[in-house]
């Protein structure tokens, strides 16, 4: 009996609720969107929970939701100083939104919102135009300095500006690719191991050559829980040391 995989299937947006059409275009509530409304009811969930029962000595879930929170708090403090306080409900916003999609993703036959490159670049967008909005509101014109290194002799100020100017329009590309891609592949990959010991399974080879798989398989799948939470990570470290630039914009 043949068995297929289709390791991009998992990937398909599923409308659940159609809310009209634009032109041809169907405007529609699909699984990413409940996956995402149900992230944010978790962090909700887990903040208000965690923090309502403030004690001197913190159980386990107080415990918990207070080292996620130092721990954002020491990032965003080396990346930006003291001035960088004010970003820190921005940092750990996005941190845990990414985190939770992220092993929301790693529940079988789930939905990995992140997956997607839109969701990602629209998460990027909202840090770069934070540092352009308040950089600008903050510094005026005296925000072009991010484009200008300090210490370049003015000749090469030619040759350096452009680059500097590319490089920090490049950002968004960077920070949604690299989160989208490790989430794309982790499954894909997990998707195809999975096959493999499945197809074993189906040819009856299951005692002689299944378990190599099978063992990939089961590993690839804890790396996947790392690759979740050290991408969440990630984020928001670029996130903070992006902001520095709004805050400081000379270098």
């Amino acid at each position: 009996m043949a068995v297929s995989v289709d390791p991009i299937h998992q990937f398909e947006l599923q409308p659940l609720v159609s809310l009209g059409h634009i032109g041809n275009q169907q405007i529609a509530f699909t699984q990413s969107a409940l996956y995402m409304f149900a992230a944010v009811g978790v962090i909700a969930l887990l903040t208000i929970v965690a923090t309502s029962g403030r004690s001197v000595v913190p159980g386990r879930l107080q415990a918990l939701a207070e080292t996620l929170y130092e721990f954002i708090a020491d990032t965003v403090h080396q990346a930006t100083g003291a001035d960088g306080k004010r970003f820190l409900p921005l940092v750990f916003s996005l941190f845990m939104f990414v985190l939770v999609l992220n092993l929301f993703g790693m529940i079988p036959y789930a939905f990995a919102v992140t997956s997607h490159l839109i969701v990602t670049f629209g998460l990027a967008l909202i840090v770069i135009l934070t540092v352009v909005i308040y950089g600008v509101a903050k510094h005026g014109t005296h925000f072009l300095g991010v484009f200008v290194p300090s210490g370049v002799p003015k000749p090469l100020l030619l040759i350096m500006v452009p680059i500097e100017i590319v490089s920090f329009l490049s950002r968004p590309i960077s920070l949604s690719v690299r989160l989208f891609a490790n989430v794309l592949a982790g499954h894909i990959a997990l998707k195809i191991f999975a096959f493999f010991v499945v197809q074993l399974l189906v040819a009856g080879a299951w005692g002689v050559l299944s378990p190599l798989p099978l063992a990939l398989t089961v590993a690839l799948t804890a790396l996947e829980f790392l690759v979740a939470a050290l991408q969440a990570y990630v984020f928001a470290t670029l996130t903070a040391v992006y902001l520095a630039d709004a805050l400081h914009p000379g270098h």
